[in-house]
C-alpha cells in the first residue's frame, strides 16, 4: 500500500489495518530524520497548513507545529480565544476565510464531536482531527500504538488496559478502535461512573479491581481525571480514587512481571501516577512524545502527498 485510503484524518474508525502500517514505516522514516543534526526534509515546501485550535493545548499544539516546520511546511497558527470566534463568527466561517488565503490543509482541535466530519464536508481543504471533544484523537492513538511497537516489537496480541476517565476522553475511544484493529487485546478500568454503558460493545471488558487489571495487562495507559469535562462530582474524592486507581512504584515493584506505562500528558502527578512511576524506567511517556512528532509527520506527509502527488 503506496498511499492512504482516506483524504482526511478525521478518527481512527475510518482507517484500515494498512493505512495504520504505512503511517508507521513512514514514521519510521521520519524518527531517523529528528534525530539527525539537520532535522528538516523540503517534502512539504509548498504547502500551506492552518492549526485552528478552539481549545486549549500545549504539547498537541506543539507537536503538530514542529512536525510541519520539520516537514518545511508553511504554518499558519490560529487561536480561537483571540479571534473572531469571540465575537461570534461560525466555524465555517472562520475556516472560509482562512482557505481563502490558499490553505491547503487544517489541523482543527474543537469542543464539538464530529466538527472535523462537519468541516471536511464544507471545505476544499485536508483536515486533521486533533481532538474532538469527547469524541477521538486518532494522532494521539497512532503514536500510542506506534510506542507499543517499538518498545514491544508488535501491537498484535499484547494485552492492553486504559485506565482512570473513560466516558470523558477521546484518547480511550481512538485507542480502543486503533488496537483493535492491530489484533491487541483491550480492558479498560476505572470508577464504574466514569465507564460509558456501550463500551463493551467495541469488543472490551470492563475490569474495575486495578490490581487485576495490571496483573492481566502487558501496557497499563494511564489517563487523568477530566475535572474540565465535568459538571458533577464522578467520585467521592481525588483521594479515593488514588487509592483505588492510582498507580505507584510498590503497585508496579509488586507485580510478578515488568509492564510498560503510558499517559498521554498533561500528568497530574500523585493521582493517576505517582512521579516515581512517571520517572521510572517502566514509563515510556518522554518516548510518546518523541514519536508524536515522527508520526504527525507521516501522517500530515502523506496526506499532502494526495493533495499534490508530490
Amino acid at each position: 500500500m503506496s498511499e492512504l485510503s482516506v483524504d482526511h484524518l478525521l478518527g481512527i474508525k475510518y482507517l484500515k489495518k494498512e493505512d495504520i502500517e504505512l503511517i508507521f514505516q513512514t514514521a519510521d522514516h521520519f524518527k531517523e530524520v529528528i534525530n539527525r543534526p539537520i532535522k528538516k526534509v523540503p517534502s512539504l515546501r509548498d504547502v500551506t497548513i492552518a492549526n485552528l485550535f478552539f481549545e486549549n493545548s500545549t504539547r498537541t499544539r506543539l507537536s503538530f507545529e514542529l512536525a510541519e516546520k520539520r516537514l518545511s511546511a508553511d504554518v499558519v497558527n490560529f487561536s480561537a480565544a483571540s479571534s473572531s470566534v469571540k465575537k461570534g463568527e461560525t466555524l465555517i466561517d472562520t475556516v472560509n476565510n482562512i482557505l481563502s488565503m490558499k490553505v491547503d490543509m487544517v489541523v482543527m482541535r474543537h469542543p464539538n464531536p464530529g466538527a472535523g466530519i462537519f468541516l471536511s464536508k464544507h471545505v476544499n481543504a485536508s483536515i486533521i482531527n486533533a481532538g474532538d471533544g469527547a469524541h477521538e484523537h486518532p494522532t494521539q492513538a497512532l503514536l500510542d500504538s506506534y510506542s507499543i511497537r517499538e518498545k514491544l516489537g508488535e501491537v498484535a496480541g499484547k494485552k492492553v488496559v486504559i485506565v482512570g476517565d473513560i466516558l470523558h476522553s477521546r484518547v480511550a475511544l481512538s485507542n480502543i478502535f486503533a488496537l483493535k484493529l492491530q489484533g491487541a487485546e483491550v480492558k479498560v478500568c476505572g470508577p464504574t461512573t466514569l465507564i460509558p454503558k456501550y463500551i463493551t460493545s467495541l469488543g472490551v471488558e470492563v475490569e474495575t479491581n486495578l490490581r487485576k487489571a495490571l496483573e492481566w495487562c502487558d501496557v497499563a495507559n494511564m489517563l487523568r481525571v477530566q475535572h474540565e469535562r465535568m459538571d458533577i462530582s464522578y467520585f467521592p474524592s481525588t483521594r479515593e480514587y488514588v487509592q483505588l486507581f492510582g498507580v505507584n512504584k510498590a503497585i508496579l515493584d509488586s507485580l510478578d512481571k515488568e509492564i510498560v506505562v503510558m499517559h498521554p500528558g498533561p500528568i497530574n502527578r500523585g493521582v493517576e501516577i505517582t512521579s516515581d512511576v512517571a520517572d521510572s524506567d517502566q514509563a515510556i511517556i518522554l518516548d510518546q512524545v518523541q514519536n508524536g512528532v515522527a508520526v504527525r509527520m507521516a501522517v500530515i506527509y502523506l496526506l499532502a502527498s494526495k493533495i499534490k502527488q508530490l
